[in-house]
């Protein structure tokens, strides 16, 4: 057993009044590229350690947890069938289900539990509203998100599930201004991990890295006892951050903190599998990626993009062969899934396809990106868009929808690098200049390896 750090809070100090103890075991943030304006660029990080004041958890089986807690649940609805808060608490554990395993099934039950509480209790009953809002949100349909959400809010000045799914459907949408809004109430209202985490992903998203440092830094001291999810989620996300700025050691401790906390859990496995493919770490790896496909007892979204993950391994290493293997594998676990429309899983198959390289996969590449496009506007998807662009040599609206990322703040080497690419094939190549002098900057260690993974080297 570790001991506990002496750690203090730097910038606030916690109103334990307001502190929610029921928290969820994972709560859900799409994780944007991070962002900002050529002209703000410059380096700012050192390296710190994020140590984990708390004993890591004795049992780290998520499921198995969640499927006793699905199994008292339902017990409680046999003995009370009227019984709409018990149906709402069995709708949040499906809910805490679909996010842990990745099957989209648990989500439609969820949806389907959820109405029956409202059924037998149709007011006051925000439990049941936050679980169809956290759906809507699960399936890219931010518009319905965030309508729940205010309904929520509409009976009662402050909910955190509901501010919170506020602010990650606006990031979705690309309403960072409006996110930023709602994070700062959040934050005002009751600063804990998880609304520090959420403000720190809008300022991400907003390019404001310094602001981004401190919420991140402040939410881990805001952690308590039996967090661990959201403990180990902030983690994955700042090293993610500090990865994307070459900062790689100091991503690395945060992936592998969380990995104390959890051991087997798929986002800081697959994030820190990553960073060994940018380093030429190539065994680590797939290492990395093959623990994934042991943490859970069947196959869910975490095996699409360590399938995928590998497959760049492989191709990365020249063998093209294993490489088509592998994405084969993980198409077919796509196409098999009935959720590809319903769970946002389209940007995920675009990307696989373009980094299979195939021409003949173009057209269909397009297409799931348009359709996605209706629902979210975040830089990630704009990227994908863009990319899929320029490989039907569409450069100048290529070059339209990168600038649209560009001006929510986006500050990411990748897409500076593929707007330098587009202006440079459109002969502006003083503009070409500066966007991979601004790649450069925010990540000094992005080179040709970089390149070739992210598909820029073609």
């Amino acid at each position: 057993m570790r001991p506990k750090n002496n750690r203090k809070p730097m910038l606030v100090t916690l109103n334990l009044r307001f502190i929610q103890r029921r928290r969820q075991l994972f709560w859900g943030v799409g994780l944007l590229l991070m962002v900002t304006t050529v002209h703000q660029l410059k380096p700012l990080f050192t390296t710190t350690a994020y140590d984990y004041p708390f004993s890591p958890p004795d049992n780290t089986d998520i499921t198995g947890q969640l499927e006793q807690e699905l199994a008292f649940h339902k017990n409680r609805i046999r003995q009370t069938p009227d019984d709409g808060l018990s149906q709402a608490a069995l709708a949040s554990t499906y809910l805490k289900l679909a996010r842990a395993t990745g099957d989209a099934n648990w989500y439609l039950l969820a949806e389907q539990a959820a109405q029956q509480s409202l059924q037998k209790l149709p007011f006051n009953n925000e439990g049941a509203h936050i679980v169809q809002a956290k759906v809507a949100e699960a399936r890219h349909d931010f518009d319905r998100a965030i309508l729940l959400a205010n309904q929520v809010l509409e009976n009662k000045s402050y909910s955190e599930p509901a501010q919170s799914i506020l602010i990650t459907a606006h990031l979705g949408k690309g309403n960072l201004t409006e996110a930023k809004t709602i994070a700062d109430s959040l934050v005002q209202q009751i600063p804990t991990l998880g609304s520090l985490t959420l403000r720190g992903l809008v300022h991400v998203a907003q390019g404001q890295d310094t602001l981004a440092i401190q919420d991140f830094e402040t939410a881990l001291n805001a952690e308590e006892p039996q967090e661990e999810g959201s403990s180990a989620l902030t983690r994955t996300l700042m090293g993610r951050f500090y990865a994307s700025r070459g900062e790689s050691q100091t991503a690395q401790q945060l992936y592998q903190e969380a990995l104390d906390i959890l051991p087997r859990y798929p986002l800081a496995l697959v994030h820190m599998a990553n960073l060994k493919t940018r380093q030429g770490e190539y065994r680590a790896a797939k290492k990395l990626y093959s623990k994934v496909f042991t943490s859970q007892d069947y196959a869910n979204v975490w095996d699409h993009v360590a399938l995928q993950g590998m497959a760049q391994v492989a191709k990365l290493q020249g063998n093209r062969s294993e490489a088509q293997k592998l994405w084969q594998q993980a198409e077919t676990q796509f196409r098999q899934h009935q959720d590809l429309d319903t769970f946002g899983h389209r940007r995920a198959l675009a990307q696989l396809l373009l980094d299979r390289g195939e021409p003949a996969d173009l057209p269909e590449a397009l297409a799931l990106m348009e359709a996605d496009l209706a629902v979210r506007q975040d830089a990630e998807t704009l990227d994908t868009y863009a990319r899929v662009l320029i490989q039907l040599g569409r450069w100048q609206e290529a070059q339209q929808v990168l600038q649209t990322a560009l001006e929510q703040g986006t500050r990411n080497a990748v897409i500076f690098y593929r707007a330098g690419l587009v202006e440079q094939q459109l002969g502006n190549e003083s503009a070409a200049g500066e966007y991979f002098e601004a790649a450069q900057t925010v990540d000094p260690t992005f080179g040709e390896r970089d390149q070739r993974i992210w598909g820029l080297d073609s």
